[in-house]
């Protein structure tokens, strides 16, 4: 992995190329969980890329790659966010109200969860993303999304609120095929 990055660092594109598709499935398993598509997660990925060739020679190399570049995709996903910040609009689940006495499903795949994910409103989906699986403090999140530790714990209950709502309604869906 070191003749990968002393490569990029010299702007080699064969190395930029290899780099690129041995780190591919990591950084866009990042990208998913901060994006509303897969579409928008290929281009927060490029973006990631390119801040990973401009900025390899910030990367320390006494520690992680990984680390290093989960933080840089996290980070260009939530500017990605900012930057489409003002094109968005918050969407609720009122159609998705319908009361069920199912039991939520114990066992789901982890892209059953990803998609329902991908259905939060944007702040949403990155609050829930970053607190629960990236494991961010408020504090940090209200810093990298310029909205206050109140908003972010706010928008972390409602996420899960929506996400319960659609547990249940995809429950159901999946309930009555069986009926």
């Amino acid at each position: 992995m070191r003749v990968l990055i002393e490569g990029c660092k010299n702007h080699d594109r064969e190395s930029q190329r290899l780099l690129y598709k041995h780190y591919y499935s990591f950084a866009m398993a990042i990208c998913v969980r901060y994006s509303g598509s897969v579409d928008e997660a290929k281009e927060i990925l490029n973006d990631g890329f390119m801040k990973v060739y401009s900025k390899i020679d910030l990367y320390d190399t006494n520690r992680s790659f990984e680390g290093w570049l989960k933080r840089l995709m996290i980070n260009t996903a939530i500017d990605y966010f900012r930057s489409q910040k003002k094109y968005q609009n918050q969407t609720t689940l009122e159609g998705h109200d319908q009361a069920s006495k199912i039991s939520i499903v114990d066992e789901l795949s982890y892209n059953e969860i990803l998609m329902l994910v991908q259905q939060l409103s944007p702040m949403y989906r990155a609050v829930f993303s970053l607190f629960v699986i990236d494991g961010y403090p408020h504090e940090e999140i209200a810093k990298k999304l310029n909205i206050s530790v109140g908003t972010s714990k706010s928008n972390l209950s409602k996420a899960r609120a929506n996400l319960r709502k659609m547990l249940k309604f995809t429950t159901q869906e999946v309930y009555e095929q069986y009926i």
